[in-house]
């Protein structure tokens, strides 16, 4: 029988702050169990970094204390996207890489997301081994061995560099002109010096953090300032991250919002057009089903993991694979990086545009998206609800009505207390019908968050 776990969810440990498991105590607590665990305790390295939430002020510090007294040395990095600290733990050799980090969620929220000594997700097993260990009384080593904390001063130039390294070494965005919206997160600092050293001229928003703006009305999860910006700068594109870097979403040439299914697709049809990929592609459950197509039609295998890209990057590995994503904006170059990166994907994009002569709007034409509607239902049990025997019935009804063209969906949500309630088909008014009809059931069928 399969192990519930407490407190780790699709993208580590996440909630609002102050609320109970996001507290200093537990994260002071975690950060001893992770050294434990993943450290091996004494004389170990690991690294610490964070978005620009207010709160990532208190977690780093709880982190650290824990950690020392698990006998591990910390590394702070500071303000860093979360593909940076993947990449930054793999290169300097450090035992593990947290990241404090609500990724998209909004300022009031926090969390803790770790990443193995290769830069990779942690796997299930060892995320249960963590949870365990918080079951242990914390004891602290000896003074002697405590862990010491320093800080790496280069990181941010480290990461630039690297992101600039997985193009071609005379690859020139010279004669571009870009808007980048950094979402007022850990890419601030990062995203426009990438851009602009290699010789795009570069417009940005989303670059003030003050340690509650991050996410706010701005970024991938609302790149509707974005566009307006492109459109009035007469830009050749807009590139919008999240709050933790590595979602992407961008923007054409005419304001139109491309999302994650069209993206990948563009990166895998270039990719294919230049014998670089071959085999499949990996989505997810949330995927459009126009990539599906898209994707077969140019002769690739399409496979469908479960939600969450630490789920896409296993089912790449699993298959020898090394390119994936879903709708939100994760993109994993498997080739290139270890997770989801929002700069190494818009720098893929843009090498698109330039090798095929075409520009993003002509891109992803290619790709016909499907009609999607998502419903998001708050509620206390949203594992439960699927289950439950109305809401099985209007599903099956939902589904017949659709008649094979078209699809039903309903999931938990791995980080908020919702059920996401998707319907696909042909006809976008139906599918927005059918999926209100759904989450109305969902909602009298569960009890409240």
């Amino acid at each position: 029988m399969a192990i519930e776990r407490r407190y780790f969810g699709t993208d580590g440990i996440r909630g609002e702050v102050g609320t109970p498991p996001i507290t200093p105590d537990f994260v002071m607590k975690l950060g001893w169990a992770a050294g434990r665990v993943l450290a091996n305790g004494e004389g170990s390295r690991v690294l610490v970094g964070k978005d620009t939430r207010s709160s990532g002020y208190m977690f780093e510090a709880a982190l650290e204390a824990g950690l020392s007294a698990a006998g591990v040395g910390t590394q702070l990095l500071g303000p860093m996207p979360t593909p940076a600290i993947a990449y930054l733990t793999r290169t300097l050799r450090a035992k593990a890489g947290i990241v404090i980090s609500a990724s998209h969620n909004p300022f009031a929220d926090n969390g803790i997301k770790f990443f193995s000594a290769d830069g990779s997700k942690l796997p299930d097993e060892v995320e249960l081994a963590i949870e365990a260990q918080l079951d242990e009384p914390l004891c602290c080593v000896p003074p002697q061995v405590l862990g010491k904390a320093t800080r790496v001063t280069d990181a941010a130039g480290r990461y630039i560099e690297f992101c600039k390294g997985t193009l071609p070494a005379r690859a020139s965005f010279r004669g571009l002109t870009l808007v980048v919206d950094c979402a007022h997160g850990a890419t601030y600092h990062i995203a426009p010096a990438v851009f602009s050293e290699l010789g795009a001229k570069v417009y940005t928003l989303g670059t003030d953090p003050d340690g509650i703006n991050i996410n706010e009305a701005c970024g991938a999860t609302a790149p509707e300032a974005l566009a307006r910006e492109v459109v009035a700068r007469g830009a050749d594109l807009g590139i919008a991250l999240d709050g933790d870097g590595d979602r992407l979403i961008m923007v054409d040439h005419r304001g139109s919002v491309v999302d994650g299914d069209e993206l990948t697709y563009i990166i895998a049809a270039e990719r294919h057009r230049t014998g670089q990929l071959e085999g499949a592609i990996v989505g997810t459950l949330m995927s459009n089903m126009g990539l599906e197509l898209a994707i077969r039609a140019l002769g690739l295998g399409f496979h469908r993991a479960k939600v969450g890209d630490r789920y896409i990057l296993e089912m790449l590995k699993e298959n020898h694979l090394t390119l994936g994503g879903e709708s939100s904006g994760h993109i994993i170059c498997l080739d290139l990086t270890t997770t989801g990166d929002g700069i190494v994907s818009a720098l893929q994009v843009i090498q698109a545009c330039q090798r095929s002569g075409r520009n993003l709007a002509e891109l992803r034409a290619g790709m016909t998206r499907l009609p999607q509607r998502l419903v998001n239902v708050r509620c206390g049990a949203p594992a439960a609800a699927a289950g439950l025997a109305p809401v099985q019935v209007a599903v099956r009804e939902a589904e017949a009505r659709l008649n094979g063209r078209g699809r039903v969906l309903l999931r938990p949500s791995g980080t908020e207390p919702v059920v996401r309630v998707m319907v696909e088909g042909e006809d976008d008014a139906f599918v927005a019908a059918l999926a209100q009809e759904i989450a109305a059931v969902v909602a009298s069928s569960v009890a409240p968050a």
